[in-house]
């Protein structure tokens, strides 16, 4: 081998040892608590989770090598988060992290001092989470879906896809109701539009026939669906319930879409458990959840159901399927 070639070979091999040596985690073994209100079952098949994980090992942090993972399942059954998450607090945790409100809360509630990272916690602020979005303060951070003007911007797109609505239903959880500004934004919105808007709770996994009942008393031709653990676990049954009734649905994450929902818009949820992971990522190495300001979506996508469509009788205008991330056919 020449004296040239050698040198290559040699600065190729530095580049890569240093490139290796540039993903590892610092010398130790990070043990993070993951507070969860579905079932195993749920979080197996979700590409949010899924997305977490690989991005904690694209910055270093495999599991049963460097990271230990403490996964608590509340199975559905919220009152259970305040227990679970007690228990990762005893466990001593290095982070706990948290999807949806319900987990953001009960972890709060079960320590003061260990960082907590929230996924998808709605409104932070409004919940009483943190102190603001830039300044979170005390020991919590992470990524929220909530975004100025979403709200409305779901409503405009309803009514652009589909024009002949007058009546929407805006439906969630009793439990995690829409922020007071995404209702003021939705009830604004819904005037320049000439719509009329209701807010219809679904109180519990028994609470859908209910729901549904008082959606039909109100004559509603269009239905908005906030995400959140309990419409997430029944898309199936919410999706079915519309195309049954033949009333124009969106919904606020994709997955809806993909059980059979006309069309959905929101954040791209996987991108933000990417973004999460690297909250655990700067926690683990040392930084302080008061210090990391709460994010923000700025990515959004439309899909479209297009199956769906032909069978609700629905005609999507071209700047709406121009518009579109996704079609299903």
């Amino acid at each position: 081998m020449t004296p040239r070639r050698r040198f290559l070979v040699s600065a190729l091999a530095l580049l890569a040892s240093n490139g290796s040596a540039a993903r590892q985690s610092p010398g130790k073994t990070g043990r993070i608590g993951l507070l969860l209100p579905n079932t195993p079952e749920i979080v197996a098949r979700n590409p949010r989770i899924a997305a977490f994980l690989q991005a904690l090992r694209d910055l270093g942090w495999t599991e049963g090598q460097n990271l230990v993972i403490e996964r608590r399942f509340a199975e559905g059954k919220l009152e259970r988060l305040a227990e679970l998450a007690a228990e990762l607090a005893r466990q001593k945790v290095d982070v706990i992290v948290t999807a949806a409100a319900p987990s953001a809360l009960a972890a709060k509630s079960a320590t003061s001092t260990i960082p907590i990272v929230m996924l998808d916690p709605g409104d932070p602020v409004g919940l009483e989470l943190v102190a603001s979005l830039a300044r979170p303060g005390g020991n919590l951070t992470g990524v929220t879906s909530i975004a100025p003007e979403l709200a409305a911007k779901r409503l405009a797109l309803l009514k652009e896809a589909v024009p002949a609505i007058t009546r929407v239903a805006i439906v969630a959880n009793a439990f995690i109701p829409p922020a007071e500004i995404a209702m003021q934004e939705l009830q604004a919105t819904a005037r320049v539009l000439g719509l009329h808007i209701e807010q219809v709770a679904i109180r519990g996994a028994r609470g859908f026939e209910q729901a549904f009942a008082e959606i039909s008393r109100l004559r509603s031709d269009g239905l908005i669906v906030f995400p959140d653990p309990l419409t997430f676990s029944s898309q199936a049954t919410i999706t079915a319930f519309a195309l049954r009734a033949r009333i124009a649905s969106l919904y606020g994450a994709m997955e809806f879409v993909e059980a059979g929902g006309l069309m959905s818009y929101g954040p791209s949820y996987p991108e933000m458990f990417r973004r999460g992971a690297r909250y655990v990522d700067r926690i683990l190495k040392g930084a302080k959840p008061a210090d990391l300001p709460i994010e923000q979506p700025t990515r959004f996508e439309l899909a479209l159901n297009l199956r769906t469509a032909a069978e609700q009788g629905v005609r999507f205008p071209p700047p709406i399927l121009a518009r579109a991330d996704r079609l299903i056919e």
